[in-house]
């Protein structure tokens, strides 16, 4: 099914629309992922379809880790906020879940490369929970 996700970078200056089917929803906990969103696992939308970027796709950085085939980080220069990449060879829009406005129709499917989960990484079975910040 076809949807349109907005979304954007943390200061808001890259705005984007991603357009098509969602495809995959993981939360991932490489390591490469971890250090990239400095999180224990980065949490990954695949959309097959189009971007149009609404504002900012000048303020886009990239940084491909040499060594790796396929691990390409994208991200506002100014704020630092991940922001998505197309996949050119698939037609895939790789969208960083906490960049989008919007809810996707497709929820997380998977924990992937758990073998390099941290044992502090959040799993949701473990914590306690609280709507705002406690005190």
């Amino acid at each position: 099914m076809n949807q349109s996700l907005e979304g954007s970078c943390l200061c808001g200056a890259v705005r984007y629309t991603a357009t098509g089917e969602a495809q995959r929803f993981y939360h991932c906990h490489c390591t490469r992922c971890r250090k990239a969103s400095g999180t224990g696992h980065a949490s990954n939308l695949f959309l097959k379809g189009s971007i149009t970027w609404q504002s900012g796709e000048e303020l886009i950085k990239t940084f491909k880790v040499p060594e790796a085939e396929r691990f390409t980080n994208s991200f506002c220069e100014i704020c630092g906020g991940r922001v998505p990449r197309f996949i050119e060879p698939y037609g895939v829009v790789f969208i960083p879940a906490g960049s989008l406005d919007d809810e996707p129709d497709l929820g997380p499917q998977a924990r992937i490369f758990t073998g390099s989960r941290t044992r502090w990484s959040c799993d949701a079975r473990e914590l306690a929970e609280f709507d705002e910040y406690p005190g």
